[in-house]
């Protein structure tokens, strides 16, 4: 790596300051030496040194959260040369087009090629970076923060934590380690990135979450403003399509040992029907898991000809995460997806035998 006289606000040359005390109340999963060998390989790279951030394709609230935050975090420490990506088409998703730091994001094209040190957000697995992968073969050190349980084990440093109730919260813990404060944009980034993986906190009893929460309301941002513009705002468009989904829905009580099962598609074709981007559909598996007769929540969604984004939900009767991960996905108990091919019936009839092991 390049050497320079450049250094850091209270750090001498050559010197890693003790790791503060972190701030979550409950012990990571993480291992201390991790914390360390992290905090060590950005502190090893120079403030004018390129360093590229990275989360994964089709980026939901938490990878653009975690990654933007971190990387204000790393302009606070004084890094000058700081890119966001992430793979495939540069379709930032409307509600989080206004998150502070967006002005670091640039297509994949505009990605570093050879940079100094790659810092990768939410990524459980090397497929999800689609053509930004070929960065982990340079010597470059690969920092990895992530808290899905089906992690793969790349990069370097592996920050994962499965407790987590979103990578916001290695996030936090990161930069606390590494010194950073608090500050409004800092903390708005971290709270989409925490409040979209939580579903609105609907889904953690962690007091650490909620106790994480207040800290970063506590710099000024507005809980309100943020959930208004992330979730309470979609084009008509959307809300016409939405209703063409649902009303395609299946329910099948027999399904998952008696659980029950409820299933949806879209197509691409429905979005320019109406005239609509592949995010407004993230939000769909929300009505479709409120189903009172069913556990189990799927929706489909037709990226190309034959190909679908999958997305599983479970109220909590039924580990989705271990049926994502036999078809080659990953996730969560109650939250995961994988990648499906054929037709919809074809995808649900691959779910199917699974939910009943």
């Amino acid at each position: 790596m390049t050497s320079s006289s450049v250094t850091r606000p209270g750090v001498e040359p050559g010197r890693v300051s003790p790791a503060p005390e972190p701030r979550s109340p409950e012990p990571a999963a993480v291992a201390e030496a991790d914390w360390a060998a992290a905090v060590a390989a950005i502190r090893g790279v120079a403030l004018d040194a390129e360093v590229q951030l990275i989360c994964h394709v089709n980026p939901d609230g938490d990878a653009l959260g975690s990654m933007l935050g971190f990387a204000l975090g790393l302009r606070r420490l004084g890094f000058t040369r700081l890119r966001a990506t992430f793979p495939g088409e540069f379709d930032v998703p409307e509600p989080y087009r206004a998150l502070p730091g967006s002005e670091l994001l640039v297509p994949e094209p505009g990605a570093y090629a050879e940079p100094a040190l790659i810092l990768i957000f939410d990524v459980a697995a090397e497929s999800r970076l689609g053509g930004l992968a070929d960065r982990l073969e340079g010597d470059a050190p690969v920092v990895v923060l992530d808290h899905h349980a089906s992690f793969t084990g790349f990069g370097d440093v592996g920050l994962v934590d499965p407790k987590a109730a979103a990578t916001s919260v290695v996030a936090d813990e990161l930069l606390t380690r590494l010194g950073v404060p608090l500050d409004a944009e800092i903390a708005e980034c971290l709270y989409v990135a925490l409040t979209t993986d939580t579903g609105s906190f609907k889904f953690v009893r962690s007091p650490s979450v909620h106790a994480l929460a207040a800290r970063l309301i506590a710099t000024g941002i507005s809980p309100a403003e943020i959930a208004r513009r992330t979730f309470d705002t979609r084009p008509f468009g959307a809300m016409k399509l939405a209703g063409e989904v649902l009303g395609r829905a299946v329910l099948d009580p027999a399904a998952a040992g008696g659980k029950g099962l409820v299933w949806t598609y879209a197509t691409t074709a429905d979005l320019e029907r109406h005239g609509q981007r592949p995010y407004v559909l993230d939000a769909l598996i929300d009505p479709v898991r409120g189903v009172a007769e069913a556990d189990v929540a799927v929706v489909i969604k037709e990226l190309t000809p034959g190909e679908w984004a999958v997305s599983l939900r479970s109220k909590g009767g039924v580990n989705v995460s271990a049926v994502a991960m036999a078809l080659g996905g990953g996730g969560h108990r109650l939250a995961a997806g994988f990648t499906g091919h054929g037709t919809p019936d074809d995808v649900i009839a691959r779910i199917r035998p699974l939910l009943e092991a």
